[in-house]
Order: C-alpha cells, then structure tokens, then sequence
C-alpha cells in the first residue's frame, strides 16, 4: 500500500509557485507604496501587470479554455487562489484583478445561454478583464431567494420589465454587465418562480448607488424603475433562475473559502516573523508559551480548512454532490480566518492594528466573510439538515 502521501500534480504545483512568485515580487512590494484602502492599481501598473500574467499563461484561469481562458477545474482553483490572495487586497481582488476578473468573477452561468450571449456578453469580458455583477440579494434578504426575491419581471411584448432593488451587489457600478435574478410567477410557485435575466448598465432604468460598508470596496444598491431588457437577454428557461444561481453559489463558495484561507496563511506568517524578531522581557515572543500555543492553534486550524476545501473541489471536478461540503468549507473558513488575523493582531500588539501593515484592514474585511455567501448561521441550518436526512 501506497503511504506517500498525497502529491499535487507537477503542472498544478509549478503554477501554484509560479502564481505565489508573482504575488510576492509583483503585488505585495507595488501595495506598499498605495494607500492602505486601494482597491486598484494605477493604470500604468495594472496594464503592465495583466500584461505580464497573460504571457504567463496565468490569465482568467477558471473560465473555460475553448472561450480564452485557462480552463483550470474547481480543485485547482482552490490551490492558486489560496496564493493569489496573500496579500493586502487579497479577499476582495486577488492581485488586483490582473490575473483576470476575479472579484466579482464571471458568472459561470453565462456558459448556459446561447452562443450568441456568449459571443457578446463572456468572451469579450475574458479578452478585456471587465468587472461583472451577480444581483440576487435583496433588501429583503438574501440566505432564501425563493421566497425573498419581490423583483418582479413581466413580459410586454418583445422585452422583459424589470421593477424592483436589489442590495450589497459588488461591481454593479463599474460593470459592463451583469446577471439579475427576477421573479416571473407568483410568489407561491417559490423557487420554480425564478428567472435570470443578462442586464447591462446603460439599459434605461437601470442605476445604482454605493453602500458603505467596513471594507473598502463598497457594494451597491441597484434600483429598476421599469428597467427594459429585451427576450434575447433571458438566460436559460423562464423559471430557471434559482437553479442557476444554485450552480455558482456552490461552486464559488469553494474559491471564495480558498481566499480567506489565503489570507490567514499570510496572516500567520506575519504573525510567526514577528514573533521572532519582537523582544519583550529579555527574550523574543517566539519563546513566550502563550504566543507559540496561539500559532500552533492557528495552523491546526488553517490545515484542517485547506482539506475541507479541497474536499469540496474534488467533488465539483468529479462531477458529484458538494453542496454539503460547501457549506462546511465555507462556514469553518471563514471563522478560521477571523481567528488567525485575531491572534496575528494581537502577537503584533499596536501594530497590528496600525494601517501601516495589511492586518487592521484583514481584521475588518474578515468580520464580512463570516456573512456574505451566506451566514454562518444559515451553512449551520443546511449541515444539520442533510445530517439529519441522511
């Protein structure tokens, strides 16, 4: 019996290093000269960059190869996004956004219109990086959008009316496009009474507003005053849409686990150059009991995440149920990534929470995690649900 232990494949690992090189000698020493809140590079910087990572080979990695990008699976996604987000911007641009469109990603739905849709709407979007937006939370909520979505989509001859508002969507401002979720039936038809639509930002009665928030990408309020989309932007079937967004909530809870994984283990490696260079009472904190137990907490707790992870993508990729193990991917790492920027903080004493280092800003951004793509409480519900069906 084999007793090696798990290898990953040379390729993936030659990309992993190859994307962690990057991060280490492009983004994080450019970060340091931006303000503390950047969300984006200088122009200049962001061309020569993207540039450099499409030479790479390293461009839009998980959108599918045959429309311009890596083609990478779910597994491998969660390997390189672990490393494209240790640094500043991490978990809400992965190398500001120059290995591709990240934050918000292209919805993986787009693959399910037409050839025509795709033409138009995800083939330029990969060429060009563009920021898109995925619009299904509502002021109403967003953990049940069967029967939380009031956006209502009525046919009128050859478009679609769209009236009603949707909250916390990020990049709706900037995007080019991006895809909205409306009902089409009446409420009690529940999920059944969900449509995706493909709505782009100068359609009439289409707008938004930014909503503050403690990170520094605000999301936004998006509002349609009889918004007019025409039938050729319907996405997938009439009642379709919860399905749909089913899909990509899954999926992308995986690479968004990965992304605080990422940023915890750059956390913890702070915290573990700090602790050996800081000198109190004599001796460095390295030897302190208490500081070696909080380091040694934090690493359990980081490995135990990165194979609930990768639990999770193997299942995507072999093309069987994960909607479980998405939901305990992403509720443990978003606690473990609180946890471990909590201690790193604390080893730093005033300087973590400082602007001049990255933690006071992973600190905020963390608390976030624990909400969006769904709350922990509400991933505690599913778990025990399906334990319980068995």
């Amino acid at each position: 019996m084999d007793v090696s232990g798990y290898q990953l494949p040379e390729e993936l690992k030659m990309l992993q290093i190859a994307v962690r090189k990057f991060i280490a000698e492009e983004i994080v020493p450019l970060e340091r000269q931006l303000d503390p809140e950047a969300i984006e590079l200088p122009q200049e910087d962001y061309d020569r960059l993207s540039k450099k990572a499409k030479e790479a080979g390293m461009w839009c990695l998980g959108e599918p190869a045959e429309y311009g990008g890596g083609g990478l699976g779910c597994f491998a996604m969660t390997v390189v996004g672990e490393e494209m987000s240790q640094h500043r911007n991490g978990l809400y641009g992965p190398g500001y956004n120059v290995f591709g469109p990240s934050i918000p990603p292209i919805p993986p739905i787009i693959y399910q219109g037409t050839k025509e849709q795709i033409e138009k709407y995800a083939i330029p979007t990969i060429r060009e990086g563009s920021i898109t937006f995925f619009a299904l939370t509502e002021p109403s909520g967003g953990s049940d959008p069967a029967r939380a979505v009031q956006t209502r989509a009525v046919r009128d001859g050859d478009d679609w009316v769209i009236n009603g508002s949707k909250i916390f969507i990020t990049g709706a401002n900037t995007a080019a496009w991006g895809v909205v979720f409306a009902r089409t039936a009446p409420p009690e038809k529940g999920k059944a009474g969900l449509t995706c639509f493909i709505v782009e930002k100068g359609m009439p009665g289409f707008s938004t507003r930014l909503v503050p928030v403690i990170r520094p990408w605000y999301p936004c309020e998006i509002t349609f005053e009889d918004c007019r989309v025409p039938s050729s932007n319907l996405l997938g079937q009439v009642g379709e849409g919860f399905e749909l967004a089913a899909r990509f909530l899954g999926k992308g809870r995986l690479t968004y686990s990965a992304a605080n994984l990422g940023v915890a283990v750059a956390a913890q490696r702070m915290a573990i150059e700090y602790a050996k260079q800081r000198v109190v009472f004599g001796e460095t904190l390295s030897r302190k009991q208490a500081i070696q137990w909080m380091l040694a907490d934090s690493d359990v707790e980081m490995r135990a995440t990165r194979w609930l992870i990768w639990d999770g993508a193997w299942k995507v990729d072999r093309g069987e149920e994960y909607r479980h193990e998405a939901s305990v991917a992403k509720l443990y790492s978003s606690e473990v990534l609180g946890s471990v920027v909590d201690r790193a903080v604390q080893i730093h004493g005033g300087y973590g929470v400082s602007k001049e280092l990255p933690l006071e800003r992973w600190y905020r951004e963390a608390r976030i995690r624990r909400i969006g793509e769904g709350p922990s409480e509400v991933h505690r519900l599913v778990i025990a649900r399906d334990l319980l069906r068995g």
